[in-house]
């Protein structure tokens, strides 16, 4: 089996940041994990693009929101890169394969008689002379009352409506109040989904069940049919045989999942069908909750009206934040991956998430305090401690040669542990694989402290060696457990054991006789950080 792994795509407006980071730790811990376990996956994810607040970000910075959208892409890929984000393919959702698919797609619903055309009362700014498609026009929340809240759809309570519902609506460009204006739009019959929808729901035992129960609420309350148009001028791809009309942004956004694994395919000679099509492929999507709505009914039944493989899988987190409340550039609490990675090393960030993430929707607490004092007494204090107290023994007092191991220590606590592990990460209960990874090391040290190697090395070499090569058998699996966590620390750590490219196939193997390389220091202990404003410090 084939399989494609996406991340929800960042929206092309402005920086990642951390919250936006958890999700794409979380999907990258997961590919590399089945990448060490041998399985053919690959990970697709583009920059969103398209749409009203593209459009205006770019008009107030006096650019095009082509300029914009490239501005973007290269500032993501290159903090994408810093925090050893794998990505098979980072694509863009305004590229041909993209136009091409929302054009299939539609012309497929379309011929199928899911698409239809109906006249609609929409926001119009007599002052702009245009339509005040979605971030267009602001206003109070219909459903929760939230002010301050988009054309369509409420940030607070994940409501979705039309423009002309908000309460006290205003025009995001020149603040004026809109009037209502009639247009003609495309529709798609999501509607008649409803039973295909809840049937998907109930028979796919991957989805959380706090997930699949909220939305069959949604099912049963009984779904509305999707407006996909937005009128001229619009950032986005025109309608397929309709010049006057676009695709609204949360079609052909989900659609790029498509057009970066056709990229992928393209550009390494494989199959797109074979992933999106045929039987031999398989897709899980990992998203945040603010977007559910979308990646369980829409795009679902978008792909069955259209042809294509539905997900297997649909893995939903929480939010991230800051001292337990929302980032706020107010509060000083609000961090750029950027301003991350120029003042503090990605690799503890990713450990970090890790060690909090769950296959859960409850939110995680970047807490500075917490976070400094779990890379200094995890990191550095239980896992670099047993590396490099162990290498550094091998290699000053016994040439550097791992000898046979205490076989029956070893298999103990391989066996109590490992498995377990690996159970975890094929979960996604991450912070439960930390835990047991952690777990190992620390018996590991204590094993070392207690056997007391420096002393047993005045009356028996023979009986040295075997304490610190059965450490050293332990250190060889932590590097490959937490390789998918903190890749680059485990690279190293790799270089000083002299074995590079681990996987999980040499877990358990005997190092009998193996010559390790230099040990080095690892982690290296934070007490003096300050990311950004007065809320962290």
């Amino acid at each position: 089996m084939k399989l494609v792994v996406t991340s929800a795509l960042p929206y092309a407006n402005g920086p990642i940041h951390l919250g936006h980071l958890v999700e794409y730790i979380q999907t990258d811990i997961y590919v590399r994990f089945l990448r060490l376990a041998g399985e053919q996956v690959i990970y697709c994810c583009a920059d969103d693009t398209h749409g009203a607040p593209i459009e205006i970000n770019a008009y107030k910075l006096g650019i095009t929101p082509q300029e914009l959208i490239a501005r973007s892409f290269q500032e993501h890929t290159e903090d994408f890169e810093k925090f050893q984000i794998s990505f098979d393919s980072y694509y863009s959702t305004n590229s041909p394969e993209n136009k091409e698919f929302s054009d299939l797609i539609f012309s497929r619903l379309r011929d199928r008689g899911d698409i239809y055309q109906k006249v609609v009362e929409l926001s119009y700014c007599p002052k702009c002379q245009r339509f005040l498609p979605d971030r267009y026009v602001r206003g109070t929340c219909p459903r929760c009352g939230a002010h301050e809240q988009y054309g369509d759809n409420c940030e607070v309570c994940n409501a979705t409506y039309a423009t002309t519902d908000l309460i006290d609506p205003y025009c995001a460009i020149c603040k004026s109040v809109p009037v209502r204006k009639e247009s003609e739009h495309y529709f798609f019959r999501l509607s008649s989904y409803t039973d295909r929808l809840r049937a998907w729901l109930l028979e796919n035992k991957n989805l959380q069940d706090e997930i699949k129960n909220y939305i069959l609420n949604w099912v049963d309350a009984g779904l509305k049919d999707w407006d996909i148009t937005r009128d001229a001028p619009y950032f986005g791809f025109q309608i397929l045989d309709d010049p006057t009309k676009y695709y609204y942004v949360w079609l052909d956004a989900p659609i790029g999942y498509m057009a970066s694994t056709k990229h992928y395919c393209q550009t390494h000679g494989d199959d797109f069908d074979s992933y999106w099509v045929k039987d031999t492929g398989r897709i899980i999507h990992f998203i945040g909750k603010d977007i559910i709505y979308f990646h369980f009914l829409f795009w679902p039944a978008v792909l069955m009206g259209s042809g294509f493989r539905l997900p297997e899988n649909i893995v939903v987190h929480g939010f991230l934040t800051v001292n337990k409340e929302r980032m706020s550039k107010s509060r000083g609490t609000f961090i750029t991956a950027r301003e991350y990675w120029q003042k503090a090393d990605p690799s503890y960030l990713r450990f970090y998430f890790a060690a909090n993430l769950s296959h859960s929707i409850a939110d995680i607490d970047f807490d500075l305090n917490d976070f400094k004092g779990r890379i200094n007494s995890e990191l550095l204090g239980n896992v670099a401690n047993l590396a490099n107290r162990s290498l550094n023994f091998l290699k000053n007092k016994l040439n550097g040669k791992i000898a046979t191991a205490d076989e029956g220590e070893y298999r103990a606590l391989y066996d109590q542990k490992v498995p377990a592990i690996i159970d975890s990460y094929y979960k996604f209960e991450f912070r439960s694989a930390i835990r047991g990874i952690l777990e190992l090391s620390d018996f590991a040290n204590k094993y070392f402290q207690h056997a007391e190697p420096w002393k047993k090395i005045k009356e028996s070499e023979q009986e040295a060696a075997r304490i610190v090569s059965t450490c050293v058998h332990w250190v060889r699996d932590v590097a490959i457990l937490l390789k998918p966590v903190i890749p680059l620390i485990c690279q190293k750590l790799e270089q000083q054991l002299n074995l590079p490219d681990l996987t999980l196939k040499d877990l358990g193997q005997s190092l009998t006789g193996h010559t390790i390389a230099d040990p080095q220091p690892l982690v290296q202990r934070i007490d003096n950080l300050t990311l950004i404003g007065k809320g962290i410090s």
